[in-house]
């Protein structure tokens, strides 16, 4: 089976699987707030992408600063692979790191907040 073995060490791009030349079809406006998911964003707004091997527990975290968030979107950051799948990159043999966006108002909420709710406190 071919997304069954998951292995810890990064495949080289001559290992990773091919992917595609097309990119995998996205929503337009998030789920929840109905927002856009892709710029352009309003003027003053700044982004940051978290890497954590996991993008929903980070987006679901994000929303505990909900009031200075303007909208996240999951994808995945790193890797050879053009265009992945998730099971492609679940495999792990693409290279790449679940990841999340998250576009925020600073005026609203600080970077510094937004981090200690997406990482926790340290």
């Amino acid at each position: 089976m071919l997304f069954m073995r998951k292995t810890t060490a990064l495949p080289s791009a001559a290992e990773a699987l091919p992917g595609r030349a097309t990119p995998i079809p996205t929503a337009k406006r998030h789920f929840v707030n109905g927002r856009q998911i892709q710029p352009p964003y309003p003027e003053g707004l700044q982004q940051v992408v978290f890497g954590l091997g996991c993008f929903w527990g980070a987006e679901r975290n994000s929303g505990n600063s909900a009031t200075g968030v303007y909208t996240t979107a999951v994808g995945y950051a790193g890797g050879h692979t053009a265009n992945p799948t998730y099971e492609e990159v679940c495999s792990g043999r693409t290279g790449h790191t679940e990841a999340v966006l998250v576009v925020f108002d600073p005026k609203k909420l600080s970077y510094e907040q937004l981090t200690e709710d997406v990482l926790g406190k340290p």
